[in-house]
């Protein structure tokens, strides 16, 4: 059996930027030890897998990273959809169905960028602040919010997002939840933007996630409310580092972002 697999950079519009995500296209669903197993071979953040829907337009997608299934990806799923609209040109909106997020709709926009419209996942504040958090980071939170994904850890100052020190066997202790830390920008290093982060995610795939598009619907309407405004662009700031464009919409957020082929190839599995 061999599969084609496709490797794309998002949110990116450069080579080598932002974050590679796997993508894969089936007619029926592969056993998820399977799936599973190739992720863990590709051993990128995600490999998202799809299988066709009952019309064209229409697909249901998955997300696997190199350690367990994922109940949402933002960058895998931007990924897909760029693969998507470069195989069928005519397709101008894609919908894509997740078992944990429902239909997403997924549209093209005329700058080219990848827009993706998913639920509003702003985060509350945290009263109870998990020993293994504060334990895990060598700076101190000014604040801390929290939703189904994330810990959002907020700091004063752009140095202390980029300069953090993470104890990863501290975080893991967070299970199922990861770590994000973020800042209003300040500098003129970061003047095109609106806030920065970066997202830790050691209970479930790896180290230090590149760009992370699911963590941007909680980033987003936090710093909406903050800054006073729906429309604004975020620097997830890695070491690839990527950008991401938001809007918040009532209980939807559209996260928009570029996307760059890497590598078309086939994997060949015995049966």
């Amino acid at each position: 059996m061999q599969l084609e697999i496709n490797v794309v950079d998002a949110f990116t519009d450069e080579l080598f930027k932002g974050n590679s995500a796997a993508v894969i296209i089936t007619e029926n669903w592969l056993a998820d030890e399977l799936m599973q197993s190739i992720a863990t071979e590709n051993n990128l953040s995600e490999t998202a897998f799809l299988v066709a829907g009952s019309t064209a337009d229409t697909y249901h997608i998955r997300w696997f990273s190199p350690l367990t299934e994922i109940a949402f990806c933002g960058h895998a799923t931007l990924a897909s959809a760029f693969i998507l609209f470069n195989k069928y040109p005519i397709l101008k909106t894609i919908r894509l169905s997740a078992r944990a997020i429902g239909m997403m709709t997924v549209i093209q926009t005329d700058n080219g960028k990848i827009q993706m419209n998913f639920p509003n996942a702003k985060p509350i504040e945290c009263e109870d602040i998990p020993e293994s958090l504060l334990a895990g980071l060598s700076i101190a939170p000014a604040e801390v919010y929290k939703n189904a994904q994330a810990y959002f850890v907020v700091y004063h100052f752009e140095s202390d997002v980029l300069n953090v020190v993470r104890d990863n066997d501290k975080l893991k202790q967070l299970a199922p939840l990861d770590v994000v830390v973020t800042c209003q920008t300040q500098s003129k290093q970061f003047k095109d933007f609106d806030f920065i982060s970066r997202y830790f995610w050691p209970a479930n795939g790896g180290d230090e996630d590149p760009v992370t598009g699911s963590i941007h619907t909680g980033l987003a309407p936090l710093w909406a409310d903050r800054l006073g405004k729906n429309e604004l662009v975020a620097y997830q700031a890695s070491k690839r580092g990527g950008v991401v464009y938001c809007e918040v919409a009532s209980d939807r957020v559209l996260i928009s972002g570029n996307a760059v082929q890497y590598l078309t190839g086939f994997i060949t599995i015995k049966e």
